[in-house]
């Protein structure tokens, strides 16, 4: 099986930036006025997941609490680090999850569209 996560949104070029040069995902694909829409694949290399993120005329609307969250498992000590010290050289404010499971395992930070993402370090070695 394989899975997309796809959302519309007003800020393309910063998801894109946040998702590659943050938290270390890279573009697999793109594509401009498709149906009016443009958009981007982000995601890792070889496996059978990856976001998208589109734009279009239409405005993205989101409607979302603190619990809609994404989390990312990086399963490296170097891998997590490297994304630590990128949030923290970039001055992204880590916040607080309401589930705080989260908390004890890993950060939790907000991308360009306001959702919640959480770096974990359940998985690290």
């Amino acid at each position: 099986m394989e899975f997309r996560n796809a959302r519309h949104t007003n800020y393309l070029k910063p998801l894109i930036e946040f998702y590659t040069d943050i938290i270390g995902l890279e573009v697999l694909f793109s594509f401009e006025n498709h149906n009016g829409y443009n958009a981007v694949f982000i995601g890792k290399p070889g496996y059978n997941w990856h976001l998208e993120f589109t734009v279009s005329k239409s405005n993205a609307e989101h409607q979302f609490d603190v619990d809609d969250i994404m989390v990312f498992y990086p399963t490296e000590k170097n891998e997590y680090n490297e994304i630590v010290r990128r949030i923290e050289k970039n001055n992204i404010e880590k916040i607080e999850a309401k589930n705080p499971f989260w908390n004890d395992n890993g950060i939790m930070i907000k991308d360009p569209d306001g959702y919640g993402v959480i770096v974990s370090n359940l998985k690290v070695k």
